[in-house]
């Protein structure tokens, strides 16, 4: 649920707010908010669902598994450096900021290898910025609910 709401409110609500283009990509915030309460596994799953939802969703202008793909690894890397304990405030923030990194460099880098850049290459790094301003912008307001949400719907573990 907390992916199809992120999907819409990307699409229709920031969709007109973009930002030289780029609107802040709230999937991949559901992502790193499951993969900081819940593990790689739980996270890698919601990921390629997260990302397959939005490469299928219009106003899409590339090939569809690119985004499955990015939040997929995005899923797995931040559930691995995950730490034991609840994250401090700074440790959320600059996990976003490298998710967001991963995520966007990864989508850019799969359209250069698939002949299907929606940007050049030399605009890459533009969209990169942009779009890790947007995504840190949003953490305070959309990583805190999230987690919690994440944590109230993890299983107790049976001894």
């Amino acid at each position: 649920m907390a992916v199809a709401l992120a999907l819409v409110l990307q699409v229709s609500v920031f969709g007109p707010l973009a930002w030289e283009g780029v609107v802040p990509n709230l999937c991949l915030l559901v992502v790193v908010a499951a993969a900081l309460t819940r593990g790689p596994q739980f996270a890698m799953v919601l990921g390629f669902g997260a990302g397959l939802l939005l490469d299928l969703a219009p106003p899409a202008d590339h090939v569809a598994g690119r985004w499955a793909l990015a939040l997929l690894l995005v899923g797995y890397l931040v559930g691995r450096v995950r730490p034991e304990s609840r994250p401090t405030a700074t440790t959320v923030v600059a996990t976003v900021a490298g998710a967001s990194f991963v995520g966007t460099s990864v989508f850019a880098l799969s359209g250069v290898v698939l002949s299907d850049p929606v940007v050049g290459v030399g605009e890459t790094l533009s969209v990169l910025a942009v779009s890790l301003v947007w995504d840190v912008l949003l953490t305070p307001f959309v990583l805190p609910p999230l987690m919690a949400l994440f944590r109230r719907l993890e299983p107790v573990h049976a001894l």
